[in-house]
């Protein structure tokens, strides 16, 4: 049934990126069976072996014990596509910001997957994705922290018709999974990133007019405001790619200036300097 915690037995993630790769590992790590899907056999397998290494490195620091990275590896599998997530009992989507996809992608999860799975998604608008399901009591949000095994915040963001069973039981499985929630009304970036990106875009703004270098601008966040990492530094963390698509949209959908995108993020990413994924965004990492 629908929202009972425990008929969740097996997680499906779609999308073995760093987000949904982090999600599957978390699962394992707290005894469900998971299935990691992507568009093909190989990109699956290839973020079960980036878990691998990430649960590796955690076993040398002593963070882990072998035996319990050992048993969550023996419990994920790779997948293709919505169709290799029949038999989960919770689909969470984490693919590539971008609605039209992730609407498709729905469709897809909604044929295939079993009646009375949940439907989750990592980001995007929640009823927008729950309409063109037939199971819109099943549709809700759970936008996960980067890096996931890291960071303790999940939000929990219910669409116009999701049930009072599917909250409950993603907020049951949220705390098995050693997190945090809070809960968002269904709007543009939530509760956090509503916050975040405008931070990140001001420290942008600031950098475009040579207010300050960017480790100066670092600098002073993380000791003015005792925040851990710099906004141009996180920014390089998140991706400044992700970045600008959180700003555009909030822009487009909230409709004030405020949100507009710096140029300087916006030339950024036209050069390919997405941070430290590519080696190179406010900050240079190639050494």
């Amino acid at each position: 049934m629908s929202g009972d915690i425990s008929a969740i037995k097996q997680v499906g993630v779609l999308g073995a990126g760093q987000m949904g790769a982090g999600i599957a590992h978390i699962a394992a790590l707290a005894g469900y069976e998971v299935k990691l899907a992507d568009i093909s056999l190989e990109r699956a397998e290839k973020g079960i072996e980036g878990i691998a290494k990430r649960l590796g490195r955690s076993v040398e620091k002593g963070r882990l014990e072998a035996v319990a990275r050992d048993a969550a590896l023996t419990r994920i599998g790779a997948a293709i596509g919505p169709e290799g997530l029949a038999s989960c009992d919770l689909a969470i989507e984490a693919a590539t910001e971008n609605i039209e996809l992730k609407r498709r992608l729905f469709a897809d999860l909604d044929r295939a997957c079993k009646p009375g799975c949940i439907l989750a998604s990592n980001t995007s608008s929640i009823t927008l994705l729950a309409a063109v399901t037939g199971r819109p009591e099943d549709v809700i949000g759970m936008h996960f922290m980067n890096p996931v095994p890291v960071m303790k915040l999940v939000e929990i963001i219910r669409g116009l018709a999701t049930s009072d069973a599917t909250y409950g039981a993603i907020l049951a499985l949220s705390a098995k999974l050693g997190k945090t929630t809070i809960t968002s009304k269904d709007s543009p970036g939530f509760i956090v990133n509503r916050i975040l990106i405008p931070l990140i875009n001001e420290a942008c703004f600031a950098l475009q007019e040579g207010l300050a270098t960017a480790a100066d601008i670092d600098t002073g966040i993380k000791l003015g405001l005792n925040h851990p990492m710099g906004p141009l530094e996180l920014a390089d963390l998140i991706g400044l790619d992700t970045c600008l698509a959180i700003a555009d949209v909030l822009h487009h959908e909230l409709g004030e200036d405020k949100y507009r995108a710096a140029n300087v993020l916006r030339v950024h990413v036209a050069a390919g300097w997405l941070g430290r994924k590519s080696g190179r965004g406010f900050y240079d990492y190639r050494k």
